[in-house]
């Protein structure tokens, strides 16, 4: 039974104070930032310095230089650092294993090396700080070689995007569909009663769960199976997927790592997560992954909107976000990178080949990348007596930098959808008749000629969510500047019109759309509820 044993692992790494911001003192920002590289040089010379003021080892310094250097230590060392789990108790975790020594007079004191790479991780998100510590296992830099097919991978950039557009909005169930490590079960923890964690990999489980329970984490149970089969007939209100979406050639003597590649041809894993969401959503249930979409002589778009077709009342409302696109050469540099092969190499040569065959043969021109945001239609708008609200399918392109969200933008994802919905079930006498808001991130910019006081150019920005700016017209930067939620949206643009002296009702019919794209992209907010 390993539970007391990972028991006592949370106690010894709570007294150590092994933590994010110890291991950033222990060498500082630039060897940090190296680390984040994949350079631990500057980390070890940082360590040595320490090590040579130090009278007894510290505990810290023993952890970094085991579980985060991938280097070995002294077992008296661990020992110390660990003194509840102790070596032996920390072998039969499987965190480390004796380090082979020369048989000879001088080799020195045992020696234990990393089985698997266990660092802290801190955070902050809708539900306030946070910090957990994080098995995986070991990296390219530990083992100095490529990765090996069932690499179980740590908390990476994929995993801290999806972890920060996760929608934190409280729920009874959540689904992270390929758990990996388990760091998207964790975050959904935060928010969800329960939460179901599957994998194909039984590794990837078995560190998920020690996670788990190394960060106190009882509400997530763990189910071995592919995509959708652990959870066959099993509706949730939350799915969360960073699903193996890479797109990689399916020859011989190309890897296919379980944590990154879904073994199906193309972009068809990630069709398939698309597809499946549907019958697994309750009502109102909402599915987030990230994805890789392939471009052919045709525009991406349309092939993911044909993922999206389906049942009337149980089609998708979808928004799709395309962060960026790369061409054939950059997209398999990129991953064959990534697997630990290193460039100017015989086998990354080979590689980078099979992969340029595989998109050339298949007419694969670029791929994208991005997020996407799928939510089930509520019982009201299945019922046919109910009014039908618009479905929701919205596909744009956002390549710029995100505003500012310290939190994570799914705070703002949850606004947006909540304004869109608000706004859709008014026709436009009613929101005429509505008092609005302007975000709290909104600023407006206004650029004049030298000597006139009239502005030649006038835009809104967001500080926050995606970080958009929209140009202003007179008109529209007088209304945005009167909403301060006393006066009708009506009212103001009445007012507007005489000012303008423009005909009421034609510029009700040309500001009111935009006031409902304001409020979709979170420029507006209505009142509250």
């Amino acid at each position: 039974m390993t539970a007391p044993l990972i028991d006592l692992l949370r106690a010894d790494l709570a007294a150590a104070n092994y933590s994010v911001t110890a291991l950033t003192g222990l060498w500082g920002i630039e060897a940090d930032a190296a680390l984040h590289r994949n350079q631990r040089v500057p980390a070890l010379r940082a360590l040595a310095t320490l090590r040579a003021t130090l009278t007894v080892p510290e505990p810290n310094v023993v952890l970094a230089q085991l579980f985060v250097l991938g280097l070995p230590v002294e077992s008296a060392d661990l020992d110390a650092a660990l003194p509840s789990l102790g070596v032996d108790g920390a072998e039969r975790l499987g965190l480390v294993t004796a380090h082979p020594q020369e048989p000879t007079p001088d080799a020195g004191p045992a020696q234990v090396a990393p089985l698997v790479d266990l660092r802290p991780y801190s955070f902050v998100d809708a539900h306030g700080a946070g910090s957990w510590w994080i098995t995986s296992d070991l990296g390219e830099l530990a083992l100095g070689h490529p990765l090996g097919e069932n690499h179980v991978l740590g908390v990476g950039g994929a995993s801290l995007t999806l972890s920060a557009l996760m929608i934190p909005t409280s729920v009874d169930s959540a689904l992270d569909l390929g758990t990996g490590c388990g760091i998207q079960a964790l975050h959904a923890s935060r928010h969800a009663t329960r939460v179901v964690a599957t994998d194909i990999s039984e590794r990837a489980l078995e560190l998920a769960a020690l996670n788990a329970r190394l960060n106190g984490v009882e509400n997530i149970e763990f189910r071995l199976g592919s995509l959708f089969d652990p959870v066959a007939g099993e509706r949730f209100d939350q799915i969360i997927s960073n699903p193996p979406f890479v797109i990689t050639p399916r020859v011989e003597g190309v890897p296919s790592y379980e944590y990154r590649d879904g073994g199906l041809v193309g972009d068809a894993l990630v069709e398939a997560v698309v597809r499946g969401a549907a019958e697994h959503l309750t009502p109102g249930g909402v599915a987030q992954l990230l994805g890789n979409w392939e471009y052919h002589d045709d525009d991406a778009f349309d092939r993911l909107t044909g993922w999206l077709e389906g049942p009337a009342e149980t089609a998708l409302d979808a928004w799709i976000i395309e962060r960026e696109v790369q061409p054939p050469t950059g997209y398999a540099e990129t991953w064959i990178r990534d697997g630990g092969t290193r460039p100017d190499t015989p086998d990354f040569d080979r590689l980078y080949g099979a992969w340029l065959d595989d998109f050339e043969a298949r007419g694969v021109r670029q791929v994208g990348f991005g997020y996407m945001l799928l939510r089930r239609p509520t019982d009201g708008r299945r019922r046919a007596a109910a009014p039908a609200r618009p479905r929701l399918v919205r596909l744009e392109r956002l390549p710029e930098a995100l505003g500012h969200n310290p939190a994570g933008i799914g705070h703002h994802l949850a606004e947006c959808l909540a304004a869109h919905d608000w706004q859709t079930g008014l026709d436009d006498d009613a929101l005429s008749r509505s008092t609005l808001t302007v975000a709290s991130d909104v600023t407006e910019e206004r650029h004049f000629w030298p000597g006139q006081e009239d502005p030649t150019l006038m835009a809104l920005h967001q500080g926050g969510g995606f970080g958009r700016s929209v140009p202003l017209d007179t008109a529209q930067a007088a209304l945005i500047g009167a909403c301060d939620g006393e006066l009708p949206v009506g009212a103001i643009i009445d007012a507007i019109a005489q000012l303008l002296d423009a005909d009421a009702a034609a510029l009700r019919a040309e500001l009111l759309p935009r006031v409902r794209a304001l409020l979709d992209d979170g420029f507006l907010a209505p009142p509250a509820a």
